[in-house]
């Protein structure tokens, strides 16, 4: 199987995907998603007008409203300096910000905590397998921290198959 990794293009400013000759019917490149879907290029979020930091909020409200955390609480990546905080963990980057949320509703789940906060997400490391860093990406750190490596207690895992709906259903709708 081919593989393709996409560069940054200094000078078109652009991420760039280098051609797979294996798929090319009728001198035209297609791949399976290609083929299936549309592909959408999302520009990552910003963060320095009242419309950008209003999308922004309306965006991790949305996410909010999907966690299911058994101590979630609503404001809980809404609130506070909350929204800073992912911002500059992300650079606005939609698939930083999803990679970072998911595996902290995982290490909440894990740790018991259910409940996703500052502290908890200090803890996640972000990963780049990219070559190089576009200038304007956040900074991600490349390794986790070193302070203590002593292996955490074994606990079964949490049981999310019966977890509940949501809202509507501890309203009983």
């Amino acid at each position: 199987m081919e593989q393709r990794e996409a560069t940054w293009n200094k000078k078109t400013r652009q991420w760039e995907m280098p051609p797979l000759e294996s798929t090319r019917i009728h001198g035209l490149e297609i791949t399976q998603t290609e083929h299936r879907f549309e592909l959408i290029e999302i520009d990552r979020f910003r963060y320095t007008t009242p419309e950008q930091i209003q999308g922004f909020v309306d965006h991790l409200e949305g996410i909010e409203q999907h966690l299911r955390l058994f101590n979630a609480k609503a404001g809980m990546l809404t609130d506070g300096t909350m929204p800073e905080y992912l911002m500059r963990r992300t650079g606005g980057v939609i698939g930083l910000l999803g990679r970072l949320l998911e595996d902290g509703a995982q290490e909440a789940m894990e740790s018991g905590k259910e409940l996703i906060d500052e502290s908890l997400l200090d803890e996640i490391v972000l990963r780049r397998d990219a070559p190089e860093q576009a200038p304007d990406e956040p900074v991600i750190l490349a390794d986790p921290p070193t302070a203590d490596k002593t292996p955490k207690p074994q606990k079964r895992p949490r049981n999310t198959v019966f977890d509940d709906a949501g809202p509507a259903a501890r309203a009983g709708a």
